[in-house]
């Protein structure tokens, strides 16, 4: 078997008004069916939102945001003389951001009612607060790997 060449990731360049690479990482994620213009409306509406809100900076809500809802642990299966185990390990960190975000946007998109950047603003705010939907999913997860901990000797 050949070995895996060595793959080399997309550079992302920062978004239009911040000039934050985590922040158009976020508008990629938020994309649907490539309409990044519409994307970008829905954040920055959503931001001027939880300007009126809040009364504070938006981009300070955004980070605490994602931090708050950013898991530690994760499950993983492995397969072990014909069991499946559940085992747990540390989260990279562009995995962080990746399941933060779409925990967040995800849990936005289901919500009923009201325009999508009110909804998105609604969720940040809840994750910055440690509330919300998303952080009940990291929470989750962390249970998750708690409860399979006999099976950490199994990683990789």
């Amino acid at each position: 078997m050949r070995k895996r060449s060595s793959f080399k990731k997309n550079e992302v360049i920062g978004d239009s008004v911040h000039e934050r690479i985590d922040m158009s990482r976020f508008i990629n994620y938020l994309m649907t069916d490539g309409e990044k213009a519409s994307a970008e409306k829905v954040f920055y509406k959503s931001l001027e939102e939880i300007k009126n809100i809040v009364k504070t900076d938006p981009v300070e809500i955004f980070e605490k945001a994602l931090t708050n809802a950013s898991p530690l642990l994760e499950v993983v299966s492995k397969r072990v003389g014909g069991a499946n185990y559940q085992v747990p390990r540390e989260v990279r960190p562009e995995r962080k951001f990746f399941l933060a975000s779409h925990w967040i946007i995800d849990t936005a998109k289901k919500k009923k009612g009201g325009p999508m950047a009110k909804r998105l603003a609604e969720e940040l705010i809840a994750a910055s607060k440690n509330e919300g939907t998303a952080i009940k999913k990291k929470q989750d997860m962390h249970r998750m790997a708690e409860a399979n901990r006999a099976f950490a000797s199994y990683v990789r």
